[in-house]
């Protein structure tokens, strides 16, 4: 027997963690669903679902650090989740929502978001050493948030989404090369949930919740667009710092 065999039949032997993975499941579910709404046409809650998907994301990996329970197969299955949630369905409902205006260049920039995802995850799986404190590139959830923010913001503000076909197409593009750019992001993974924190800590955490209450599309379009434009920025600060520091040499 070959070694993939016996590994297959280990795996088997001693199952599947049901929590962590049950979490990753209704996020690729969530991402599924947004698919169906985008080619009904219900583009509000397509972009809603992977919202949806990026929080079931978020919490599967700290579910299974937090109960012991990483696997192989886990990361595997998140990295499969985040290419349907992350990758395929913010790219078609952004094609069915504006780009199909555009033709050919418009299924092209959807497909430039899609490929740029696959590219970002393969990289990711395939790196052995990696700082947790920040991500190599804007990471899929963010990007594919990015998209979704912009598109239901425009439906619940009743903007007509052909006078935005080039915009969007930009947009889809730009998102698509800060994937899979060099350039780095606060992934806030660090941050241990078991340690005690500031009463501030918890005030302020209750006052962002009251604000992504009052006005959802409007708050998370702002937080996704400024944290999409501080990665380029603070790359773009250190390299005038650093010019300057040389120049006063």
């Amino acid at each position: 027997m070959d070694q993939d065999s016996s590994n297959v039949l280990e795996s088997r032997g001693r199952g599947i963690y049901l929590l962590p993975n049950l979490f990753t499941l209704t996020a690729l579910f969530a991402g599924f669903y947004s698919i169906v709404a985008a080619m009904k046409g219900r583009f509000e809650l397509a972009a809603i679902a992977i919202f949806i998907a990026m929080l079931l994301d978020a919490l599967d990996g700290r579910v299974a650090r937090l109960t012991n329970t990483q696997t192989n197969f886990g990361a595997e299955l998140d990295s499969l989740s985040d290419m349907v949630s992350f990758g395929v369905a913010p790219a078609l409902l952004c094609y069915a929502w504006s780009l199909t205006s555009l033709g050919k260049i418009g299924w092209l920039a959807a497909f430039v978001f899609a490929a740029t995802v696959a590219l970002r995850l393969a990289r990711f799986n395939t790196r052995k050493s990696v700082d947790k404190r920040y991500f190599q590139g804007l990471a899929c959830p963010a990007g594919a948030g990015i998209l979704a923010s912009v598109i239901w913001l425009c439906e619940q503000q009743g903007i007509d989404a052909s006078s935005l076909s080039v915009l969007m197409a930009v947009i889809t593009v730009a998102t698509g090369a800060l994937m899979v750019s060099n350039i780095p992001y606060r992934s806030f993974k660090d941050a241990n949930l078991k340690d005690r924190v500031k009463f501030v800590t918890m005030l302020a955490v209750a006052l962002v919740l009251v604000l992504v209450a009052m006005d959802p599309p409007k708050v998370l379009f702002v937080t996704l667009i400024l944290y999409g434009l501080s990665g380029p920025f603070i790359r773009l600060w250190s390299l005038l710092k650093k010019r300057r520091t040389i120049i006063h040499k």
